[in-house]
């Protein structure tokens, strides 16, 4: 019997199984047809866990290792150009980078099995200047953070422990999004 785990293998394809290969441009809803859309809602019942370790990379081929993300806080985003909540929300984080540089990291990662390919045009066509062109091909940050769905953000504290995450696309111009990041930040 091998020691080989299919489970890494089934997550993927239960996620990719919402990606239309025919329509590449077109973004498609993660949620299983006819789900009625729950609320999305700020969720702290992981606070603490650690930023898992994974190494990104960005389309100039550059590495950055999750470690290196500890010091200030940092809101970590998993997304991908198809997923229509992603690009629906990707705005919203590039302005809230702007709103808080320097005293909130926002990180973007995009799980693409493409990579660069879908990631450049995606960044180029929606003029995102603020976010960072991060890529988990491998999609190993995706899996130690337990995403079931996408997009999914995690608030980050300075020493690296999990505040609160939201599965789903938020508002993250909203004041509640606002009110939440700011008193996590100052504490």
């Amino acid at each position: 019997m091998s020691s080989f785990s299919l489970t890494p293998l089934v997550v993927l394809a239960v996620l990719l199984a919402g990606c239309d290969r025919g329509a590449p441009e077109a973004a498609q809803e993660t949620k299983p047809a006819g789900e009625a859309s729950r609320p999305v809602a700020i969720d702290d019942s992981e606070a603490g866990t650690p930023l898992p370790k994974a190494l990104l990379t960005d389309p100039s081929g550059r590495t950055l290792d999750t470690a290196a993300l500890r010091g200030r806080p940092v809101l970590v985003n998993l997304w991908a150009t198809w997923c229509a909540p992603c690009v629906k929300e990707m705005p919203l984080l590039d302005a809230l980078a702007a709103d808080y540089a320097g005293r909130l990291k926002v990180v973007t990662v995009s799980e693409d099995l493409e990579g660069a390919a879908k990631v450049v045009p995606f960044f180029a066509a929606r003029d995102l200047k603020n976010l960072p062109q991060w890529i988990d091909r491998d999609n190993a940050l995706m899996f130690a953070m337990g995403a079931g769905n996408l997009p999914l953000t995690v608030l980050y504290d300075a020493e690296g422990r999990e505040v609160w995450r939201v599965a789903g696309d938020f508002d993250w111009a909203g004041e509640e999004a606002r009110a939440a990041i700011d008193a996590a930040i100052a504490s």
